[in-house]
């Protein structure tokens, strides 16, 4: 009997190991899955936090109410923590489409997965309450669940995003709940009372998740087909972002956490409007830093002059810059513009980067994200452009996409005042991307009159820019000036402007 009970406790407290791992990869899954479709990663995050510790509590609360064979509930809870949790990324990417359900169901099922998970504690110390100490049993609880959420928070974006996805890791940890309730059923099959329907549930749910853990891809097709109806020849999940290639007739197109980045229809209206001003007024452009840009499209505007000596790409994710310089139908997009060898590549955050860069550039190319989330916000502030400006030489220039005039106004006049209080000269342009519509960028100067004067060089080939800057800096009744503020790192206005104006289409 002794020995019996000393393999229960070691057995749960090992369970309550894995409910910790478990329960936070659901929790960062939900999260992810929550910012890849509705943006602002900080708010989802914290609510999708939120909901989760509450709901352990209303799950703590409730397992009072749970009388009798104490340990067969304990494992029918740990399957049906492994089905809510396993298939909660199967059920939001498939309403990824479905934007005015996603929330409910998105909070219910981590409510839900909450409850199960904080309902399991109390019975694992009620089952063990009368074998171990009361100071021990306490301990070795919360020790088992730290444990296993620091562990998850390091294998999530290290690990199991990378390599398994997200559909996959939610149901590969739905798999391992539920293989720790099997465990139980038969390692302590004399301590339960409905050993066959126990092990039929778990029979069950065993199934259903392995089948979806095979044919993964399938379900992802799938939902992501529905979402945007459109043929999907390439995807991945790095550590930062989910990457979908689409293809319809011989136009690609690519979407960065569900938002269209390029097609390639007409990107080069929005790439040569991007480069090819700064480039053409800088008094020079031997070295040019790119920030962002990791499709290599900016950077092979840049390489149309012949007076460039080097170019830096510095951008976050390597498995953007990895795509864009293997894949065939993508390098030969950007003509092979990250192979070429005046191009340094480098895989690193901006902000931290350019803190620590001690070199001058002649010409900065500025192609971040819009500032959906915070951590793109920063990208914008007051404090970025302050450590842009002293990489720039003193009579260089900088050019910062900075989302459309028409759409988000005040987002966009909030990048001009923000970038006014670091350089002395900033000259906001406009042009039509059909894919975007009417597109906003910043040209800015830290001496006065750079940005004003004529051309210095022009390259011959392109298809819509045609020096004439004159021309795309006039901007109508709709698209004038916001009363905004400054975008700092501790308010982050930019963000709440872009998210409240483009919430509306």
């Amino acid at each position: 009997m002794g020995s019996r009970w000393l393999r229960l406790e070691y057995l749960l407290l090992f369970s309550v190991f894995v409910i910790a791992t478990c329960g936070l990869v659901y929790e960062l899954v939900a999260g992810a899955l929550a910012s890849y479709l509705l943006g602002d990663s900080v708010r989802q995050f914290s609510f999708v936090i939120g909901i989760y510790l509450f709901s352990m509590g209303v799950g703590s609360y409730l397992a009072k109410y749970l009388n009798n064979n104490l340990l067969d509930k304990f494992i029918d809870i740990e399957i049906l923590v492994g089905l809510v949790g396993g298939f909660s990324s199967v059920i939001l990417f498939w309403l990824f489409d479905y934007h005015s359900h996603f929330e409910l169901v998105l909070y219910s099922l981590v409510f839900l997965t909450g409850c199960l998970v904080g309902a399991e504690l109390p019975l694992l110390m009620t089952l063990l309450k009368d074998r171990v100490a009361f100071k021990d049993l306490v301990s070795n609880v919360l020790s088992f669940d730290y444990v296993g959420a620091l562990i998850a928070s390091l294998l999530f974006p290290l690990v199991l995003v990378p390599k398994l996805g997200l559909l996959r890791t939610s149901l590969f940890f739905g798999l391992l709940n539920v293989a720790i309730a099997v465990a139980l059923i038969f390692l302590l099959k004399k301590d339960i009372k409905n050993g066959f329907g126990l092990r039929l549930r778990a029979f069950l749910a065993f199934s259903l998740l392995l089948t979806a853990f095979v044919i993964a891809d399938r379900i992802l097709s799938f939902s992501e087909e529905k979402l945007y109806n459109e043929d999907i020849i390439y995807y991945q999940s790095s550590s930062y972002q989910r990457i979908v290639l689409t293809r319809v007739r011989n136009e690609l197109k690519l979407y960065l956490n569900n938002n269209l980045q390029f097609s390639s229809r007409d990107e080069y209206r929005y790439h040569e409007a991007l480069v090819h001003p700064a480039m053409s007024l800088a008094p020079r452009a031997n070295r040019v830093l790119v920030l962002g840009g990791g499709d290599g499209l900016a950077v092979r505007e840049v390489l149309k002059y012949d007076s460039v000596q080097e170019v830096v790409l510095v951008d976050l994710d390597g498995a953007m810059t990895d795509l864009f310089r293997n894949n065939p139908l993508l390098s030969a997009l950007n003509v092979q513009s990250l192979q070429n060898p005046k191009v340094k590549v480098v895989n690193a955050d901006a902000f931290i980067w350019l803190k620590e860069n001690k070199e001058l550039f002649d010409v900065a190319i500025v192609d971040f994200p819009d500032p959906s989330n915070y951590s793109v916000g920063k990208l914008y502030t007051r404090n970025f452009y302050e450590t842009l400006r002293a990489a720039l030489q003193p009579d260089g220039i900088v050019v910062v996409q900075s989302t459309s005039p028409f759409f988000a106004p005040r987002a966009f006049w909030c990048v001009e005042r923000t970038m006014h209080t670091v350089f002395q000269e900033v000259r906001p342009y406009h042009v039509y991307v059909p894919s975007f519509g009417e597109w906003g960028f910043m040209l800015a100067a830290p001496e006065t009159s750079i940005v004003q004067r004529a051309p210095l060089r022009r390259v011959d080939g392109l298809k819509f820019y045609d020096f004439e800057l004159g021309k795309y800096d006039d901007f109508p009744a709709d698209m004038q000036r916001s009363d905004v503020d400054i975008n700092r790192l501790d308010n982050q206005i930019l963000v709440r402007y872009f998210d409240e104006e483009w919430s509306k289409y």
